[in-house]
C-alpha cells in the first residue's frame, strides 16, 4: 500500500489538514494496532532517557489536531533489545548524556530499522561537540555498516513534505538564542535502509521545544509541533 492510498483510509486531509475532535476509544493496550499510533520512548541505561516528559503529550495532541490517525493516550517506554520493539513504527531517543549500547541492543537497533522502523534520536545539548552527540555518533557507527550513515539529509527529503510541507528542519528558540554549540544546524542526519530512513538524528534539541503543557499551544503564533506529525506520518507509511 503506498502512502497517499494509506492516508486515505485514516481520513488525513492532505492538503487541507482540518482539525478533528478527539477520538472516543483511545486504547490502553501495550501492544498498538497496525494503523494505531503509541508514543515509544527508548529507554537506555547509559544516560538521561527521561528528559523532556512532556513531548508525547504534544506530539499525540498534534496528531489529533490535524490527523485523524487512531492514537493510544499512554506513552510506552522500551529498550532495544525487547523482543515487542518491532510493533512500534516510531521511537523518540533524548537525552545529555552517554549514550552506550549493548551489542544485544545495537543488534535490536539494527533488526528494528531491517523491519521499517524510525529512531528519531534528538539530541538535548543541541550541540555536536557534545557528549550526547559524539557517543551517539560512534553508537550509529557501531551499529551500521557504510561511508553514508548519518548522511546529511537534503531538502527535498520526502521527510519534509511527508504531511506538511519544510524547507528542511524548522529552527529552534534554543539554537537561536545562542545556547549549545551557538550553530543553527540547517539539516538532520539519518541512517537509510533500502532506501528508507530507519534513523533521523537531529542537533536542534526539539524536545525542548516541544516540552510544554500541550494546552498552552493555543497561546503560541505557530504550533512548532507540526514536524512531529511529519515524522509520524513517514514512520507510519
Amino acid at each position: 500500500m503506498d502512502r497517499r492510498t494509506f492516508l486515505g483510509s485514516l481520513g488525513l486531509a492532505a492538503g487541507g489538514f482540518a482539525a478533528t475532535p478527539l477520538l472516543a476509544a483511545l486504547r490502553a493496550q501495550t501492544r498498538p494496532a497496525a494503523s494505531e499510533f503509541t508514543f515509544a520512548r527508548l529507554r537506555y541505561d547509559s544516560g538521561d532517557w527521561d528528559y523532556n516528559p512532556k513531548v508525547c503529550a504534544n506530539v499525540l495532541d498534534a496528531l489529533l489536531q490535524y490527523t485523524q490517525i487512531p492514537v493510544q493516550q499512554n506513552e510506552v517506554v522500551i529498550t532495544l533489545d525487547s523482543t515487542e520493539l518491532t510493533a512500534f513504527p516510531f521511537l523518540f531517543m533524548t537525552g545529555h548524556k552517554l549514550v552506550r549500547f549493548s551489542e544485544k541492543e545495537r543488534q535490536g537497533l539494527v533488526r528494528y530499522v531491517d523491519n521499517g522502523g524510525l529512531l528519531f534520536s534528538d539530541d538535548c545539548n543541541h550541540d555536536v561537540n557534545g557528549l550526547y552527540a559524539k557517543s551517539f555518533e560512534a553508537e550509529m557507527h557501531r551499529a551500521f555498516a557504510g561511508s553514508d550513515v548519518l548522511a546529511k539529509l537534503p531538502i527535498t527529503h520526502p521527510l519534509y513534505r511527508a504531511f506538511f510541507k519544510f524547507d528542511g528542519p524548522p529552527q529552534t528558540s534554543h539554537e537561536l538564542n545562542g545556547w549549545g554549540d551557538n550553530v543553527v544546524h540547517g539539516y538532520l542526519r539519518g541512517v537509510e535502509r533500502r532506501g528508507r530512513l530507519g534513523v533521523v538524528y537531529a542537533n536542534q534539541d526539539f524536545g525542548c521545544e516541544w516540552d510544554y503543557d500541550w494546552k498552552n499551544k493555543r497561546f503560541r503564533s505557530r504550533d512548532n509541533t507540526r514536524f512531529a506529525v511529519n515524522l509520524v506520518v513517514y514512520a507510519m507509511t
